[in-house]
């Protein structure tokens, strides 16, 4: 195998130990979207299960029957994408939890009512506009919701949003906002036990932001803020090392990168990937390889780092987002998934 994805549970492991650490007394909602951020869904749940995690975010229904397939009865699994009919009766047979953004979604649950009450989590728009009940219609939305839970229809379990991450002012601005829509719902006689608003930088940086839990992904795979923290500050470290092997040395060296295409070709004289003679600087990168250069002669078969938490000169997927001005999860989550994931632990 030339290009290779090395994934080390024991790091993840220690990574949701320092979440709950930081968070408590908060849960911690591991999201695994997106195949765990490109890592591997089924053996990141397995593994954040072994150690304690009940709570997964899971995007979408499809995911969330990964999931439920991968755990069983007893985990909680928060969904929040859910586009049809068809999907809220998958939803609500798989026993999910469902992210409730408009009054249709509501009004879909209802319809598809199962024996038990389908577990919602209301969404206030806080100012991101990403898919949440606008301020002016929340009083009349969470009216519905207290009847439907009256009728036995629902259980409203949750309220919760996204907040920009942008400024400190904007999330203040965000959290405001919530906290007026809680208490809009609560004088409509709702009683959510799981409060939910931060995700990764706010659960670490802002106690106020915790509440009753806090959906962090990005940091539980060692993803650390573009610009923000290195992850030394954060306490945590990237599960994932990214490997290609060479395939040529004359007349320059060229990694096999038939697999990186996925990976943005401006990278090309912008990073250093990581070798076991050191740092060598990526010269370009295209769909049949890339060519790099550094001290020391490398071998047919080396194996070069593209990046990780090698210590050999590579950096991490954040790094080389910061090189080409976009974020760590967005270059994990480029990586092919025919790129062989291999686990230790």
């Amino acid at each position: 195998m030339s290009v290779v994805l090395h994934v080390d549970l024991d790091a993840l492991a220690a990574n949701l130990a320092e979440i709950r650490r930081r968070v408590a007394p908060a849960l911690h909602m591991l999201v695994v979207k997106d195949d765990a951020y490109g890592h591997g869904l089924e053996p990141v749940v397995q593994r954040a299960w072994t150690e304690g995690v009940k709570w997964f975010g899971a995007f979408d229904v499809r995911t969330g029957y990964i999931v439920r397939a991968a755990l069983g009865p007893e985990a909680r699994i928060f969904v929040w994408m859910v586009g049809s009919i068809d999907e809220v009766r998958d939803a609500l047979d798989e026993d999910l939890d469902i992210g409730v953004g408009d009054v249709g979604l509501l009004e879909d649950i209802a319809t598809a009512r199962r024996p038990a009450a389908a577990r919602v989590h209301l969404k206030i728009d806080t100012g991101l506009h990403r898919n949440g009940v606008r301020p002016e219609e929340w009083p009349a939305f969470v009216a519905r919701a207290a009847q439907l839970e009256h009728d036995g229809a629902i259980e409203v379990v949750g309220v919760w949003s996204h907040i920009a991450e942008a400024s400190e002012a904007d999330d203040d601005d965000a959290r405001d906002a919530f906290d007026a829509a809680l208490s809009v719902a609560r004088d409509a006689g709702l009683r959510p036990s799981m409060r939910h608003l931060a995700a990764s930088a706010a659960a670490f940086d802002r106690p106020e932001f915790r509440y009753d839990a806090v959906r962090v992904g990005a940091f539980a795979y060692g993803i650390r803020p573009a610009g923000g923290p290195d992850e030394t500050a954060l306490g945590i470290r990237p599960i994932a090392r990214l490997s290609a092997s060479v395939i040529e040395t004359d007349p320059v060296v060229r990694i096999d990168a038939t697999s990186l295409h996925g990976l943005p070709s401006s990278l090309g004289g912008r990073v250093t990937l990581g070798s076991p003679s050191g740092p060598r600087r990526l010269i370009a990168l295209d769909t049949t390889g890339g060519s790099i250069e550094g001290e020391g002669a490398s071998l047919v078969g080396e194996e070069i780092t593209v990046y990780g938490p090698s210590g050999d000169g590579a950096g991490s997927a954040t790094t080389l987002a910061e090189a080409v001005g976009t974020i760590g999860e967005e270059i994990a989550l480029r990586l092919s998934p025919l790129v062989p994931r291999v686990y230790s632990d």
